[in-house]
């Protein structure tokens, strides 16, 4: 078996190749977390920000890395979820709930990606992100979320396409929590 062949190493990210095949891979971090965080009033939590690599807004739901500094490398993914939805939000939750895990980008990356559905949400702060970022907070009805997508598109935005995976997700839990009566655990895929 060909070994990793490591072409070039940076702050954050490495470049390697293996089998003719050249992909990137962190170097900070364990793994990243995307929360699906809906308030009681049934509103999905979308972030919006610039960014750099697209030279684009994007609509996205909040997420961030996974045990990402020294200080930080017993963290769990549940605990990062609970991070990075204060941090880039302002919500907190009392409930965060792992759906499904799987890769990002398959090809260019070996990062994969936890999603969690975060439950029980209360504002304590602004949001915004850290010094580094400037992130937008949307709380959008759940029953309108395509539509307003759709809207955000035609004025220019990209769309994260894991936004619709989670939106299926979102939909699918919300018609079980509707037709059964709220259940405090969830199925895992």
């Amino acid at each position: 078996m060909e070994k990793d062949i490591l072409i070039k190493k940076g702050q954050f990210i490495s470049f390697f190749k293996k089998q003719g095949w050249e992909y990137v891979r962190r170097t900070n971090c364990r793994g990243v977390v995307i929360v699906l965080a809906v308030t009681d009033e049934n509103e999905v939590i979308f972030t919006e920000q610039y960014r750099i690599p697209l030279g684009r807004k994007v609509i996205e739901f909040p997420a961030g890395l996974i045990a990402d500094g020294p200080h930080r490398k017993k963290e769990s993914a549940l605990d990062a979820a609970r991070r990075e939805l204060l941090e880039e939000t302002g919500y907190r939750a009392k409930r965060i709930q792992k759906i499904i895990e799987g890769p990002t980008s398959s090809g260019l990356t070996s990062d994969t990606i936890i999603m969690v559905r975060a439950l029980g949400l209360r504002k304590i702060s602004p949001g915004g992100g850290d010094e580094t970022e400037a992130i937008v907070v949307h709380a959008v009805p759940l029953a309108s979320a395509e539509k307003w997508l759709s809207r955000m598109r035609r004025k220019g935005y990209l769309v994260d396409p894991k936004v619709y995976a989670g939106l299926y997700f979102l939909n699918k839990y919300n018609k079980q929590n509707s037709s059964c009566g709220y259940h405090e655990s969830i199925a895992q895929i």
